[in-house]
């Protein structure tokens, strides 16, 4: 073996490591693309979850509110200007002295 024939076989031993190193890089950018994917599915479930819980919580609230009604009630008074410390005087508020 010459000098000549190793270094051939050197360029060859050479091409056969970076194209095995070319495919173990992709596999593992491979790896990494899918992790990455798996994460945002993840995060992408969650916040469906979340939203279709606070969309429920939402209906069922407004279900059951209770509506108060305020009764207001009047009171006849046929002679004001006999009521002590009265502001009110032939039927008309004066307010405070």
């Amino acid at each position: 073996m010459g000098i000549r024939e190793e270094v051939e076989d050197m360029k060859k031993e050479v091409r056969a490591v970076k194209e095995q190193s070319l495919a173990f890089e992709m596999i593992s950018d491979y790896k990494k693309q899918n992790k990455r994917l798996f994460i945002m599915w993840i995060i992408t479930i969650i916040a469906f979850i979340g939203l279709l819980s606070y969309t429920i919580y939402l209906l069922n609230d407004i279900g059951t509110e209770e509506i108060t009604t305020t009764e207001t009630t009047t009171q006849e008074i046929e002679d004001v200007d006999s009521i002590d410390s009265s502001y009110i005087i032939n039927g008309d508020n004066y307010g405070k002295n």
